[in-house]
């Protein structure tokens, strides 16, 4: 069950996150604990061109700012 966060209407203008129908977006705190459990980290991680590859790998995220 995902909580609702008391900054959602901030977050959700603020949210890189190009995945049409994520239940997470601009839920910051849920996107997070979702994206570690899988071993990856969120859009906001990411400069544009590479959160658009829907990549978000640590190798990813070492890769690109290396």
């Amino acid at each position: 069950m995902t909580k609702r966060c008391g900054n959602i209407e901030e977050n959700v203008q603020r949210c890189p996150c190009t995945y049409e129908g994520c239940p997470r977006h601009g839920n910051c705190c849920e996107c997070l604990r979702y994206h570690l459990a899988s071993r990856e980290l969120p859009a906001c991680a990411f400069p544009p061109d590479v959160e658009r590859t829907w990549d978000r790998s640590f190798e990813r995220f070492i890769k690109t700012y290396r």
